[in-house]
C-alpha cells in the first residue's frame, strides 16, 4: 500500500479486488467503464501515496493472466487500459502491446503529461494502430497565482493529447478546498473547481473553462479531421460530430491576434484575444 513493489504471488487476490470493486459498483447503479492495473506503475512513490512499483513483466503478466481472465470469467465488460503513467513511457505501452496474451484482453493505453512530450503517445500508436490512447491525469496547483486564468494553457495541453490520438480525457480533481484538501499525497493538488471550507464559495480553475470549451462543443463519438495552421502561439484541434457539424478549438497562449479559418471554399476572419480559448463550430 505504501511503497515497495507489487509480488507476484498478490496478483490473484488483487485480481479479485478489482472484480469486488466492480461488482458493487454496478450494484449501486455505477457501472464502471475502465480501470487501470495502478496510478503510475513507474514511479516510487516512497510511502507517500497508497501506491508501489510494478515491473513491466509483472503489469503484463497480471493483465493477461488474472486480471483479464478474472473479468471475463464473472461476466464484467469493464475495460482494462495499461500503463497509466507519463508520454516518456510510451515504448514500456508498445513493449506490453507487442504480446498477444495481452492484447486479448486489452489494447488500451492511458497517459500522464508530467514528462516528455505529447507526440510519444502518436509513436504508440504508430506501433499498434489498433491501440486505443486516453490522456487520464492532470491538474491545477492552487498555489499558482494563475490557478483561476490558465485556461490557454490548459487548452493547449488537451489540444496536444486530441492531436495525438487521446479518445478521453481526464481531469485529477474535480473539486477541493482552498488548501487543496483532501490530499494524501506530497503535491499542492488544486480542484478543477476550489470550494472554499467556511464561505462555501466556489472558484472555478482555468482548467474548468478549458474542458467547458472542449465538452460543450465535441460531441461523444466525434472524429478529429485533419487539419494545420501558420499562425503562431495559436494551438487548435479540429473535430466533425456525429451529425456532421464541424468545431474548431483554439487556444492562444500568445499577444491578440486577427486569424483565418478556411474550409475548401470557405473563409472566416475573427479575432483571438490574448490569453484566450475559443470554440467556433459550423455546419
Amino acid at each position: 500500500m505504501l511503497g515497495g513493489s507489487m509480488r507476484q504471488r498478490y496478483f490473484a487476490p488483487y485480481a479479485q479486488y478489482f472484480v469486488k470493486f466492480l461488482q458493487a459498483y454496478a450494484a449501486e447503479g455505477v457501472p464502471v467503464q475502465a480501470v487501470t492495473v495502478q496510478n503510475e506503475v513507474d514511479t516510487d512513490q516512497d510511502g507517500r501515496m497508497p501506491a508501489c512499483c510494478w515491473p513491466q513483466e509483472y503489469e503484463m503478466g497480471f493483465v493477461k493472466g488474472f486480471l483479464g481472465p478474472a473479468l471475463e470469467k464473472n461476466g464484467l465488460a469493464t475495460k482494462i487500459w495499461i500503463l497509466d503513467h507519463n508520454y516518456n513511457l510510451w515504448g514500456r505501452a508498445v513493449a506490453e502491446l507487442d504480446d498477444p496474451d495481452v492484447r486479448k484482453y486489452c489494447k488500451d493505453v492511458a497517459f500522464h503529461g508530467y514528462v516528455g512530450t505529447a507526440d510519444q503517445m502518436s509513436k504508440c500508436r504508430e506501433a499498434h494502430p489498433d491501440a486505443q490512447l486516453h490522456w487520464t491525469e492532470g491538474g491545477p496547483d492552487y498555489t499558482q497565482p494563475d490557478y483561476a486564468t490558465d485556461w490557454a494553457t490548459w487548452g493547449q495541453t488537451f489540444t496536444q493529447a486530441l492531436r495525438n490520438w487521446c479518445q478521453s480525457i481526464t481531469g485529477w480533481n474535480l473539486a477541493l478546498d482552498e488548501k487543496g484538501r483532501p490530499n494524501i499525497g506530497p503535491f499542492p493538488c488544486g480542484g478543477m473547481v476550489t470550494i472554499h471550507s467556511e464561505t462555501k464559495e466556489i472558484t472555478r480553475s482555468g482548467q474548468y473553462w478549458a474542458f467547458a470549451h472542449f465538452s460543450r462543443g465535441v460531441r461523444r463519438g466525434a472524429r478529429r479531421i485533419d487539419s494545420a495552421a501558420i499562425i503562431a502561439g495559436v494551438d487548435h484541434v479540429a473535430v466533425e460530430n456525429p451529425d456532421g457539424q464541424k468545431v474548431v478549438v483554439l487556444s492562444n497562449t500568445g499577444k491578440a491576434k486577427t486569424v483565418r479559418l478556411k474550409q475548401a471554399g470557405l473563409v472566416a476572419e475573427f479575432s483571438l484575444a490574448s490569453d484566450s480559448l475559443s470554440t467556433l463550430t459550423w455546419t
